[in-house]
């Protein structure tokens, strides 16, 4: 059992929850069952190490198991050693060090895309987690960030994507411009999400929906700049018809994006 938690192995699982040091070392943190237990039934080939500390014996032995099957690292730390690692002030008693599970953009669009949802200057980690959640739980086919956008690997999103991080393929670190134009040029219709919209979310017809498309979502604070506007082709609003100022951007992606699921679930099921 690792019980220093002065040691050069503790102290660089913790200097992990800095990008640039996250970026140097290409590794990042998945803490707590849900996200551990997901790396290690999908992508086991990423891990690098897992962490758990003994109350968690029990109640991860299934995960535990299933690592140990895969041949991966598996360490027993005390309860002071995964606090010293962790980025949250409770620890969930198991934590994995993972290698980056970003895909490029090519990828993507090789294999023709019904729907994905562009991120466009999205800054905040916990509405960047939760629509890759909402992406994941919708269907569908991939998660695109800009690179002025959050990274994908700061722990709030990690966390916050409850192991959708590892379900579905994201992209990360192309200029908006850039996604914006390669995406149009592999045939996907740009549908804007924006409070100005001059289209009601419940208005754009099936026949929109069916053909490939992706949902750009702007930055929580000011939405869409005007240029990433005026590159898409429909411009579309959630209405609000209580009194609520405005939705929560993860809340207004997942909308959207069940919306699409509607439409192209519906016809793969006939």
């Amino acid at each position: 059992m690792l019980t220093n938690t002065g040691s050069d192995r503790v102290r660089s699982v913790r200097a992990l929850s800095r990008r640039t040091v996250r970026d140097r070392e290409r590794l990042f943190v998945a803490e707590g069952p849900q996200a551990v237990r997901e790396v290690v039934a999908l992508r086991p080939d990423v891990v690098q190490d897992l962490y758990f500390e003994a109350q968690a014996a029990a109640r991860q032995a299934t995960v535990l198991d299933a690592a140990r099957a895969a041949n991966l690292s598996v360490r027993e730390v005390s309860h002071e050693v995964l606090g010293a690692m962790s980025d949250t002030k409770v620890p969930q008693g198991i934590i994995a060090v993972c290698r980056p599970v970003d895909v490029d953009l090519d990828t993507v669009l090789d294999a023709r895309p019904g729907f994905v949802v562009i991120l466009a200057n999205v800054r905040d980690p916990g509405n960047a987690g939760t629509v890759i959640r909402g992406a994941d739980a919708a269907g569908a086919d991939a998660v695109l960030l800009s690179d002025s956008s959050v990274d994908i690997y700061n722990p709030k999103v990690v966390r916050s994507s409850v192991g959708s991080l590892f379900h579905l393929p994201v992209v990360t670190g192309e200029p908006i411009a850039t996604v914006l134009d390669r995406v149009r040029a592999a045939g996907l219709l740009l549908m804007a999400a924006d409070g100005g919209g001059d289209t009601l979310l419940g208005d754009v017809g099936s026949d929109t929906l069916a053909r490939p498309h992706a949902w750009v979502m702007g930055n929580e604070a000011w939405g869409l700049e005007p240029d990433v506007r005026a590159a898409c082709d429909r411009v579309v609003r959630v209405p609000i018809y209580g009194k609520a100022e405005s939705l929560n951007l993860a809340m207004a992606a997942t909308l959207c994006l069940y919306q699409s699921a509607g439409v192209q679930k519906r016809s793969e099921i006939r």
